[in-house]
């Protein structure tokens, strides 16, 4: 049974509504005052139940409705006039979710969207609600919607115990939500933190070495405006997968290398950096393609050690890719 809610606004019509965002962090919070969940490797998406119908949004309000119809069918049982807030993964051969298989998914993949929150219910906003309001009206939109949709599951637990637990089941990492938090709209607050288990981020494609038909990603995040050169990505691409990259490559080629901190002075003991004779070998790309990146760790001179390419995220918007 629903506990007596503390405020409900006026009735709205389910629309897309860009989601809340949470700050990346080195050690997760402790104390009472924090819940916890899973962090996925996956699409976050939006999904709305209006006039009987279903539709799906990217975080960037691009439609996904097409791109995962069982999904969306699924939804179909959602509660009228609702709009719930989660990630679309895909779970790879070993039963692991994989950024990779979700990139190479089919209509048969095996995709699930696990749903962590609702901004409207019923046809009322509830946005200002706290958090575990939020959660039990989440659970009533939810009640008939049956898998591949599945609810995202909270913990109250000690973070030692949680690393421990998402290292094991190889999770990308915990996600903190303050309780009693409001849902906060294209945000990034403070009130949810994201604490990441491994090197995984994205990062800006701007630019290429050459070779048959390239040999490395020239990758950069934003700073204060302007895109930083951090590191050549080498590794990640069969040779189908080097040719298809190439072809999108290609689209957004440019005379004017994008970064504003190139060339760089000096070679690196692990031959990351890109001297000015470097250079020349490169080809130039508009800042309009985003990858994620897995690698090891940041070097002593802020490059990336041993850096694989995942796949390209046509839903994260480049201007807002920064060092996490």
């Amino acid at each position: 049974m629903l506990t007596k809610a503390p405020f409900i606004a006026e009735r709205v019509q389910p629309r897309f509504i860009e989601p809340m965002y949470a700050e990346a962090v080195r050690e997760l919070p402790d104390g009472g005052l924090w819940t916890y969940e899973a962090k996925l490797d996956g699409y976050r998406c939006l999904a709305a139940k209006r006039n009987g119908g279903v539709v799906l949004w990217s975080r960037r309000g691009n439609g996904f409705t097409a791109r995962f119809p069982e999904i969306a069918r699924a939804c179909e049982k959602l509660t009228e006039e609702t709009l719930i807030d989660g990630e679309v993964v895909a779970i790879d051969e070993s039963g692991r979710v994989s950024f990779n298989a979700l990139q190479h998914s089919g209509v048969n993949s095996q995709l699930q969207f696990y749903v962590f929150d609702i901004l409207i219910h019923r046809g009322r906003s509830v946005l200002r609600l706290p958090l575990e309001n939020r959660r039990e009206l989440l659970e009533d939109a939810l009640q008939k919607v049956e898998y591949p949709v599945l609810r995202s599951q909270a913990f109250d637990a000690k973070p030692e115990d949680l690393i421990r637990a998402a290292k094991d089941l190889e999770l990308e990492g915990i996600i903190a939500k303050r309780k009693g938090s409001i849902y906060e709209p294209g945000r990034r607050s403070g009130a949810w933190l994201k604490f990441k288990l491994n090197g995984v981020q994205e990062f800006v494609i701007g630019g290429y070495t050459l070779g048959n038909p390239f040999v490395a990603l020239i990758v950069g995040c934003y700073d204060d405006g302007e895109l930083r050169y951090v590191s050549k990505v080498r590794n990640g691409f069969n040779p189908p997968l080097r040719q298809d990259l190439y072809q999108i490559l290609r689209l957004v080629e440019t005379d004017d290398c994008p970064f504003i901190n190139l060339p760089e002075n000096k070679r690196s003991r692990w031959g990351l950096t890109l001297t000015k004779e470097e250079m020349n070998n490169c080809r130039w790309l508009r800042p309009q393609l985003v990858a994620q990146v897995e690698f090891t760790e940041w070097t002593p001179d802020g490059h990336l050690r041993h850096s694989s390419f995942a796949g390209l995220r046509d839903d994260k918007e480049p201007e807002r890719v920064i060092k996490e």
